[in-house]
């Protein structure tokens, strides 16, 4: 099966609508996101066509197909308008046979590890940098920032397909990839 991984939307109508029209034509079952959906954040620029109000219509369309987890910029407030789950800090997927952690990155991370056991993966959001590594007997992976890449990244979302975890960019370049064994 294929599964989509997003993070860091921020309130950004056009990064939405670039995902959303990636996810649909993608054939992924499942579009999963890692947080911070709807607000930019203190700390950050406003993103492209900083717009929550439509960022969540976008999203209601196709929620019966997205798992969704809380990042540290959404709030009760933003699971009021969005009609899928997503305050949970966490949860737990079985994906192609494998064992994913997913969560934001603000609580879990790769210096204050969930609880895994050898061959999961930790996929996560928050430092708006893509990620795939193995180490530690596990995986640690992040899709990058739709919104508001760093260090020079560009913005990014990743797909799992069977075994293989890769990141793009929003041009449909690979900018990294790796073998879940």
């Amino acid at each position: 099966m294929k599964y989509m991984f997003a993070s860091d939307i921020h309130g950004s109508a056009y990064y939405c609508r670039k995902l959303l029209e990636i996810f649909e034509s993608s054939g992924a079952e499942r579009l999963i996101l890692l947080g911070d959906l709807l607000y930019h954040g203190p700390r950050n620029a406003l993103p492209a066509e900083y717009e929550p109000k439509q960022v969540f219509a976008m999203l209601n369309t196709c929620r019966d197909r997205i798992w969704a987890v809380r990042g540290n910029c959404d709030s009760e407030v933003d699971q009021m308008v969005l009609q899928f789950p997503m305050m949970a800090d966490y949860a737990v997927l079985v994906l192609n046979g494998r064992t994913f952690y997913a969560t934001h990155g603000h609580i879990y991370n790769e210096e204050n590890l969930p609880p895994l056991q050898r061959g999961d993966a930790l996929v996560f959001g928050h430092i708006h940098l893509p990620l795939a590594k193995a180490a530690a007997d596990n995986y640690f992976l992040n899709p990058g920032s739709a919104a508001l890449p760093k260090d020079g990244n560009p913005h990014s979302y990743a797909m799992l397909d069977e075994e293989v975890f890769t990141i793009y960019d929003f041009d449909g370049c690979t900018v990294a990839q790796i073998r879940l064994e």
